[in-house]
């Protein structure tokens, strides 16, 4: 296998997995501070490039749900890895799902403006990787669902508009990479998950890209067909509420046939959230080189700091000057009094329904940390034991892996080390599959 010669990390990832390495990037769908700090520091500490993405109803013009911009979220992201000391060219900026998603309701026509607005904006903000999703339907399409031709002429109308924002930085922006394709569920996650997903038929991913390809071409769009680096397919992986579809390599061996007839293309795996960590590295052997994590992190995060509070109420519930932070109770009221953002994903009885809000693996509960008064108890919880830290023997019965950590002197008695060293534990798996870590 030859030596990869390129400066774009991204673009020598793609090329060395298509030489023969097993390798590939972990795609970090989130917004929380906990986790993408938590990330920056685990990449920066091995030496790996960190790709970051933000859903297009999670950050647009609009603010998404995150409140955020793209200008704003490439900030946030920057801002980060300063402080983790990862330099911002080793901070990748991606865009997953980017097309008409959060403006569906609308007539086509407006919804495709909007979502055109949404990639220049994101070009314009440094992202330099656009997952390019025109698959849904909008307002007054026929049949309820756009065909293959009309959704890759979208797909043209988005990488335009991509490509001409691009023209206008400065020579030294880094180059367009482009995804297509969408057979995985929208943002946000399935409603339910309880069914294991159908595996893509090959013969569906090769209608996608000659399809695609006509219409780039036609368009003028051929030098950033070029700059397509994978399509987006549906492996058998996905979790709902309870349950988690494993990666069965049988299954998706047609697949990983069809890539390699194609020497620039890799396949991005979304939703490989909780998979273990030996169908992550299989699913990269397997040409899946880019894989998508986000619930599983903040899931991770939710572990922790809910730990972090039956820590609090055992070591300070007794004293009578004390004011708990009540962070479990505090986030579910938040939940029962805004449920549009997990009504309809968890089903069963009201006993059931009440346990899947807050450990489904689902996750809906992330939406709900920026909430002020969620931001407060956390902030109450982490001030109440920097202030009377506990004794380690809370830490072993909660957090048995950072209490080991702290015997060890790897970490020290920071609750907010704790809950990165957590996230961390989650994400070393898909470094180690990616070929960025070792084991």
């Amino acid at each position: 296998m030859s030596a990869v010669r390129t400066s774009d990390p991204l673009l020598r990832i793609v090329a060395e997995h298509k030489a023969g390495a097993t390798r590939g990037i972990v795609s970090i769908c989130s917004s929380h501070p906990a986790v993408l700090e938590a990330a920056a520091r685990h990449a920066a500490g091995i030496g790996a490039p960190l790709l970051v993405e933000s859903t297009s109803n999670q950050v647009n013009q609009d603010g998404g749900y995150t409140g955020m911009t793209p200008a704003a979220f490439s900030e946030f992201r920057a801002r980060i890895g300063r402080s983790a000391g990862l330099g911002g060219d080793r901070i990748l900026l991606g865009a997953d799902h980017l097309g008409p998603y959060p403006w569906r309701s609308l007539p086509a026509e407006e919804a495709m403006r909007r979502a055109r607005v949404l990639a220049t904006g994101c070009v314009d903000a440094g992202y330099t990787k656009l997952h390019l999703d025109a698959s849904m339907a909008c307002a007054g399409d026929r049949d309820g669902r756009p065909s293959k031709t009309l959704v890759a002429e979208r797909t043209a109308d988005l990488c335009a508009a991509a490509e001409d924002a691009h023209r206008r930085l400065p020579a030294a922006a880094g180059a367009l990479h482009y995804v297509i394709g969408s057979d995985v569920p929208a943002p946000g996650g399935e409603t339910d998950g309880t069914a294991p997903p159908e595996v893509t038929a090959p013969e569906e991913v090769e209608e996608t890209l000659e399809i695609t390809r006509r219409v780039f071409v036609r368009r003028g769009l051929d030098a950033a067909w070029e700059r397509v680096i994978a399509v987006v397919v549906q492996p058998g992986v996905e979790f709902g509420g309870g349950a988690v579809h494993e990666y069965e390599p049988a299954a998706a061996a047609p697949l990983s046939r069809l890539i390699g007839a194609h020497p620039r293309l890799v396949f991005e795996a979304h939703s490989t959230d909780y998979q273990r960590p030996r169908s992550l590295r299989r699913l990269v052997e397997d040409h899946f080189a880019i894989l998508k994590v986000g619930p599983a992190l903040t899931f991770a995060f939710r572990e922790a700091v809910f730990s972090l509070a039956w820590m609090e109420r055992e070591w300070l519930g007794a004293r009578p000057d004390a004011a708990l932070s009540g962070l479990p109770a505090v986030v579910d009221r938040a939940m029962v009094a805004d449920p549009r953002h997990w009504t309809g994903y968890y089903r069963g009885t009201p006993e059931e329904i009440a346990c899947a809000r807050r450990y489904a693996y689902a996750d809906r509960l992330r939406y709900y940390w920026p909430r002020p008064d969620v931001q407060a108890a956390l902030d109450r919880l982490f001030e109440n034991l920097t202030r009377r830290p506990p004794p380690l023997t809370l830490l072993s019965q909660f957090l048995p892996e950072q209490y080991a950590g702290v015997r060890d002197g790897r970490l020290g008695r920071d609750p907010h080390e704790w809950v990165s060293d957590r996230i961390g534990a989650v994400l070393a798996p898909y470094m180690r599959a990616c070929g960025m870590e070792r084991e």
